[in-house]
């Protein structure tokens, strides 16, 4: 699965389906090599921490903890991309 395709199908309808004035998200976020380069970072660990055949049972806690939650607090902070 492409970036751009778990970003669109993964993240968005699972975690960022409600944008608000503290959870900003924009749309465009392609178009951003910040917001990219993220992205990508968290959906390799994605791929990784999902399969229990290469990190057991606690990927995805592992995975929420220390990648999509500093990475969407890095996205969406005052100075961050969006």
């Amino acid at each position: 699965m492409p970036l751009t395709e778990w970003v669109e199908g993964v993240l968005i309808p699972g975690y960022l389906a409600e944008p608000s004035a503290d959870a900003r998200w924009c749309h465009l976020w392609f178009d951003d090599p910040v917001a990219v380069a993220r992205l990508h970072a968290c959906w390799l660990a994605w791929q990784e921490l999902t399969d229990p055949a290469t990190c057991g049972y606690t990927g995805p806690s592992v995975w929420h903890r220390d990648h999509l939650d500093p990475c969407l607090r890095e996205l969406r902070a005052s100075t961050g991309p969006f």
